[in-house]
């Protein structure tokens, strides 16, 4: 795989998921425009770590921060030509506790960002007459999970979207996937109770959670020529937690 000379857009990059793609797609030669939505000091490690990047603080939920992300693209590097959807967050509680506010926060984050930068990124791309478009989803939005009914729909309405695009944007040669990841080490999961962690690992058939590594190894192979008969699928990075 080798991606020198490709602009690639990943949001939320700042840590995590993020940074482990945005180091991984860097290390194969591409030119990284990093967002992230808050912490400053985590996302200029990322950059660090990139030869070739620039950040842009923002909320993808904004469209005027998603046109301020292309436009930095486009005075620093030049036109997108992978786009990678990582931005998300979570505000678990059970269905009949969530506030409205914490369900729309989290599809607004979730999908509507997806939706604003696929829409502004794919423009260039189809002049380009081709691209690559990888949204992360997650297994709860294929098979739920309790008291993460709004973090769930909006990964499921996430794989939705990744197939329309597809479908739409494939006669100009742009693909667009999901990857799906399970239990992925990350901020996020380190805050669980060690008993629960124990009880989701019995679940996994590889008896392991996976690392960031794991899920932009598979993310970097999407935005390969490697991939280039592959479009609107769902890979799962699971350790076989759904098979």
């Amino acid at each position: 795989m080798e991606l020198t000379n490709k602009t690639v857009i990943v949001t939320g990059g700042g840590r995590g998921i993020g940074r482990a793609i945005c180091q991984k797609l860097s290390s194969l030669g591409a030119r990284i425009v990093i967002n992230y939505a808050g912490n400053d000091a985590e996302a200029e490690k990322t950059r660090d770590l990139c030869p070739e990047s620039v950040l842009v603080k923002g909320d993808v939920s904004d469209i005027s921060c998603c046109r301020e992300i292309l436009r930095v693209c486009e005075e620093q590097f030049g036109a997108p030509g992978i786009l990678v959807n990582n931005a998300g967050i979570a505000r678990d509680n059970l269905l009949l506790r969530m506030s409205e506010e914490d369900f729309d926060r989290v599809l607004s984050v979730n999908l509507k960002g997806a939706f604003n930068l696929i829409k502004l990124a794919a423009r260039p791309m189809l002049r380009q007459k081709g691209g690559r478009i990888v949204n992360i989803a997650s297994v709860v939005g294929i098979c739920g999970n309790a008291g993460q009914a709004n973090y769930a729909a909006s990964k499921a309405g996430l794989i939705g979207l990744t197939k329309s695009a597809a479908k739409e944007l494939a006669p100009r040669g742009i693909t667009v996937n999901a990857v799906a990841p399970g239990f992925i080490d990350t901020d996020m999961t380190a805050a669980l109770d060690e008993e629960l962690k124990k009880e989701m690992l019995k679940g996994i058939p590889l008896g392991r959670s996976g690392s960031g590594e794991d899920v932009a190894n598979v993310v970097a192979f999407l935005c390969s020529d490697l991939a280039g008969y592959i479009t609107g699928q769902v890979i799962h990075v699971d350790g076989g937690m759904l098979t």
